[in-house]
Order: C-alpha cells, then sequence, then structure tokens
C-alpha cells in the first residue's frame, strides 16, 4: 500500500488526476478486501463454536464468549465508515456463511467431542443447514441492535442454543 500512495502523490503532484482516482479506487478495493478478509475470519471462529456446541449440546463460557466476541467485531468490521451502509447487506450472508463453514470444519474437528472425529466425519455429523440459520440469525442482530446493546442481545439468543439453559443455571 506504501508503493500506491507514492504513486498517487505523484500522480496529483504532477496533474495526471485519472491515474491518481485509478489508485484511490484501487486503495478502496484493497481496504474492502482486507475488512471482508477480517469478517470471514470471524465467521469462521463463530462456526466454530456453533458446530461444537451443536455436536455437544452444550454451551460453556468460553464458547458463549467466543460468540458474542466474533459477532460484536463482525458489527464493527461490517459498519462502513460512513455510518449509514455496511460491507455485507443483510440478505448476502449465505454464500459467506456456507464458505466460512467449510473452513470452519477442520479447527472444529480439533476441539469438538476431544478431537476424536476427523473433519471428514465431523462434516458428515454437521447439520449445515441448521448452523448456518442459527449464524443468519445471529448476524441479523447487528443491524438492529447498537454495539452497547448487542452483548446483552446475544447472550439471551444463546440460551435459546442446545446446553444454553443449563449453562445459565451453571450446570
Amino acid at each position: 500500500m506504501t508503493q500506491e500512495l507514492l504513486d498517487l502523490r505523484l500522480s496529483i503532484v504532477e496533474g495526471r488526476y485519472d491515474d491518481a482516482l485509478e489508485i484511490v479506487d484501487e486503495l478502496e478495493e484493497m481496504s474492502k478486501q482486507s475488512i471482508l478478509r477480517n469478517i470471514e475470519s470471524f465467521l469462521v471462529r463463530l462456526l466454530v463454536h456453533l458446530i461444537k456446541n451443536q455436536l455437544e449440546e452444550r454451551l460453556t463460557n468460553s464458547w458463549v464468549a467466543s460468540i458474542s466476541d466474533s459477532i460484536l467485531r463482525i458489527q464493527k468490521l461490517n459498519l462502513k465508515a460512513n455510518k449509514a451502509s455496511y460491507y455485507i447487506n443483510l440478505n448476502e450472508w449465505s454464500p459467506l456463511l456456507e464458505e466460512a463453514l467449510e473452513g470452519a470444519i477442520a479447527p472444529a474437528s480439533v476441539e469438538a467431542l476431544g478431537g476424536k472425529l476427523t473433519p471428514m466425519q465431523l462434516s458428515e455429523q454437521v447439520n449445515r443447514e441448521q448452523l448456518i440459520a442459527t449464524a443468519q440469525q445471529l448476524l441479523e442482530l447487528i443491524y438492529h441492535y447498537s454495539a452497547k446493546d448487542l452483548a446483552k442481545v446475544i447472550t439471551n439468543r444463546l440460551i435459546a442454543l442446545p446446553g444454553g439453559q443449563a449453562w445459565t443455571e451453571g450446570a
């Protein structure tokens, strides 16, 4: 990116404004791709913990914290600087979640059920549609709640997951 900034400066100094605008477009695209990669990493993290919840039918403080943190970070990353629009709109999550789910299978196989399943075995046991629907429902919250209120809302939604009620009771 440093080279692009130097090229931008030179283009402006030399009065090559079309070249400068092209460089600005490139920088914007690079920034967007970086944000989308960060969102994808949090989607994978979110799905790893949702997979563990689905297979083990329980929740832990650590899983709740990780799920909540992933959603909160996605909310921050997804909101554009103008605070009025998003990089990923509400109806655009499905293909990203499907791709992230594939990336979550291997790390989840290490953690879920004591690491007893290979990624292929775990993949066969996972209810993909349910996982994506759960993740989609959690992601929808980022469009409806402020960062201040979101963590509490997420926790309340997680109680509805398998083992959620036992988790709230400390069991």
